[in-house]
């Protein structure tokens, strides 16, 4: 059965789609239609705003409602935005983990509809520059590196709590590089192990 929303820890993750703008060398869904335990590959299509609104039942349970999944979130803005009302009602915190190309998918700078929605957004940098994000992560839209930089400079100025993330798997080396991109935008630089799916 589809899992439209899993839980680890003390959060709750929400996954809205299967479509996603990158292919990422280093992505679970690359290596499993499971994760955790969980059926996170939606066969029976993408679940409405009032089946994942059941499924989570009460947010202030949880630290935070995240939203990621095995696609990319904003794909599916409107629902998500309705979904963070509904968590914010009931007194909960939410969390977007987003490849940063929002903005592309949707022809428009969307961080001012991201802003008083979003408790916090985590963005996937993954590389210190265009040829190398093209290769680790290969993307299907054109500037995509570029325009998830961008998206996080609107993220930044909208007063949305936000930082970028790398996966440990590029090496020390590439880390640090964009340890000093992160910190030309002026936005935080968290390092994640890469997931390995067993």
């Amino acid at each position: 059965m589809d899992t439209c929303v899993y839980q680890i820890g003390n959060n709750l993750y929400v996954n809205m789609t299967n479509r996603c703008s990158n292919r990422c060398a280093f992505c679970v869904r690359e290596q499993s239609g499971e994760y955790e335990g969980y059926s996170l590959w939606l066969k029976e299509g993408e679940p409405t705003v009032e089946q994942i609104v059941g499924s989570i039942g009460n947010p202030a349970a949880y630290h935070e409602i995240v939203f990621c999944g095995y696609g990319e979130p904003t794909y599916r803005l409107n629902e998500m935005l309705q979904i963070c009302d509904f968590v914010h009602i009931c007194h909960g915190k939410t969390r977007l983990n987003t490849n940063g190309h929002g903005n592309l998918i949707h022809g428009r700078p969307i961080a001012r509809e991201l802003a008083g929605k979003l408790d916090s957004v985590n963005i996937s940098l993954n590389a210190p520059d265009e040829a190398e994000y093209n290769e680790l992560c290969r993307p299907a839209l054109g500037g995509a590196f570029e325009g998830m930089l961008a998206f996080a400079r609107d993220c930044k100025n909208a007063g949305i709590r936000c930082w970028f993330s790398v996966v440990d798997c590029i090496g020390q080396e590439k880390i640090e590089r964009c340890r000093a991109i992160a910190d030309s935008v002026g936005i935080p630089l968290r390092v994640r192990e890469m997931i390995h799916n067993e």
